[in-house]
């Protein structure tokens, strides 16, 4: 259902679009934020690494494995899923990482591109004035002494 549809489903659930917050808002955000973290760990993976062991490869040996144990611990089916969820728990968490890794990057990218027009537009502001860019922040005012732009001297130098 949309969200704001006025049953209350939005806030119970919050947003869809970003489900993997930076900051998470609430102490049950805080506390699900380690599930991935729990089930990709390698400890767990040992851990259902030797139940598979006890649950599928014993019984294959002709060990016979108490139907409490089978009850409790799972069956083959159980243990595979269990590991491939693992699997993915580790690649999503992976590919999160690397998705905020590129974010900040570009951010950056972005940044050092903002400030490289402005200063392109100090330096030859009559050039940007042509082209129907008003002056940057912080250049000096039009008409005034040139900075270095459309091939004439910096004030000062007295080159000619």
């Amino acid at each position: 259902m949309p969200q704001g549809t006025g049953d209350g489903l939005g806030t119970l659930m919050g947003p869809t679009n970003d489900l993997a917050d930076e900051a998470p808002r609430s102490r049950i955000d805080q506390i699900l934020q380690w599930v991935p973290r729990l089930l990709a760990s390698k400890p767990h993976v040992v851990w259902l690494i030797g139940l598979g062991v006890y649950l599928i490869i014993v019984p294959l040996a002709g060990v016979n494995v108490s139907a409490k144990a089978e009850l409790i611990g799972g069956n083959y089916t159980n243990v595979t899923s269990d590991i491939g969820a693992c699997i993915a728990a580790g690649g999503t968490l992976h590919l999160v990482s690397q998705g905020r890794k590129r974010g900040r990057a570009e951010q950056e990218r972005l940044r050092l591109a903002r400030e490289t027009h402005r200063l392109l537009h100090y330096v030859y502001r009559d050039a940007a004035r042509e082209l129907g860019y008003p002056a940057a922040p912080g250049t000096p005012a039009a008409g005034g002494p040139p900075c270095g732009g459309n091939g004439e001297p910096r004030p000062g130098t007295g080159a000619r």
